[in-house]
């Protein structure tokens, strides 16, 4: 069973307001995090090859429920695209509940094979983000940083933060994975897609 070839057949399941109403945590999920401004949309709609698999916006922070996505007729190997983080403009109260409904899926979700979290290549490892890695650390979720953007950075600069970024994950979550990636080239899908394999289905393409 290959991931590649189960993305093109992916639909949606549920939009799930929280924890709790989400169906049961059988098979194996995959999830993908982000602050609300990285391109979480673009890189699920770029990895399965559909121009609006997950809604984009203009105005961050409009993912606020837990959707699933199935990649087989049975519904046992799914995605998660998780609400985004660190919207400013969101009220105190909608960013507590997000945090509490984050830390249960993270911390609970028997399912719940590893974690892919987005960042902006210019503004990686914000405060939020490195929240998020230890959270799946403590959870005891893999973790794969993909550096969005990466088309934003010229080449000196870009290996600069990617040099930093390796450097800072060695102290913030040993083990954890990352890779450059970009919608608007193509770049990094095949590497998005070897860690997928790895968690959902124990192989590589």
């Amino acid at each position: 069973m290959i991931i590649t070839a189960l993305l093109k057949d992916i639909r949606f399941i549920t939009s799930s307001p929280n924890y709790h109403s989400l169906p049961l945590s059988t098979g194996a999920e995959a999830a993908f995090a982000g602050r609300s401004n990285a391109g979480k949309s673009s890189v699920l709609n770029t990895l399965t090859n559909r121009k609006a698999l997950a809604k984009t916006s203009s105005t961050p922070g409009k993912t606020r429920h837990i959707n699933l996505f199935a990649l087989d007729k049975e519904k046992s190997i799914r995605l998660a695209d998780l609400p985004g983080y660190g919207y400013a403009k969101v009220n105190v109260r909608e960013q507590q509940r997000w945090g509490e409904e984050l830390t249960l899926y993270i911390t609970e979700r028997e399912s719940l094979k590893g974690v892919v979290i987005v960042m902006d290549i210019r503004h990686p490892l914000t405060e939020n983000d490195k929240q998020m890695v230890v959270l799946c650390r403590t959870g005891g979720r893999p973790v794969h940083v993909l550096l969005n953007k990466a088309d934003k950075l010229k080449s000196g600069r870009r290996a600069a933060t990617v040099k930093q970024v390796e450097k800072d994950l060695a102290y913030l979550s040993p083990g954890a994975t990352y890779s450059t990636f970009s919608a608007l080239k193509g770049e990094g899908i095949k590497e998005l897609r070897d860690v997928l394999n790895r968690w959902l289905n124990g192989s590589e393409d």
